[in-house]
């Protein structure tokens, strides 16, 4: 174990990282886009204004949690392998690498194709965009499980 471990420095800036990226889902997913698509009468317009929010957070989402990876290795070297908060970490990552360079493409370039309601593309759009709002919630789901149990556990309070 790294003397680093129970720097109380150390902690406050993964809560800090955390709290930002969990945050920042949060607002996001549960307030920001409901409201724009409670308010505005135009759909696509919603859409419009929230593709942008999502990329946001996905890329505030990536740099953190990229920070956090190097971090817990840092700290725990080969015992992060053994550490389940490692591994929730890891799937939060991946989980906006796909959402962000795979899903994310996908729909805009279904979209460009001209989405006619009822159509094949739609319901492709719809089946994209649903995988996409899966991970989505997965990863806000997932990151509060990290801020209540912290990045190493008990011996890092």
């Amino acid at each position: 174990m790294n003397s680093t471990i129970s720097s109380p420095k150390l902690v406050v800036v993964e809560r800090i990282l955390l709290t930002l990226w969990v945050g920042g889902l949060w607002a996001i997913g549960c307030i920001a886009v409901p409201i724009l698509f409670n308010v505005l009468d135009d759909r696509r317009m919603a859409g419009k204004l929230a593709a942008p929010m999502f990329s946001a957070i996905s890329i505030i989402g990536l740099v953190c949690g990229v920070l956090l990876m190097i971090g817990m290795i840092y700290c725990e070297g080969r015992q992060c392998v053994r550490n389940w908060r490692c591994w929730v970490l890891a799937v939060m990552v991946v989980f906006i690498i796909v959402s962000q360079f795979v899903l994310y493409p996908m729909m805009v370039e279904v979209k460009a194709q001209g989405l006619v309601e009822g159509s094949d593309l739609a319901r492709r759009f719809g089946q994209l965009h649903g995988a996409s709002s899966v991970l989505y919630m997965a990863t806000s789901l997932l990151g509060p499980v990290l801020i209540i149990f912290g990045l190493h556990g008990r011996d890092r309070r």
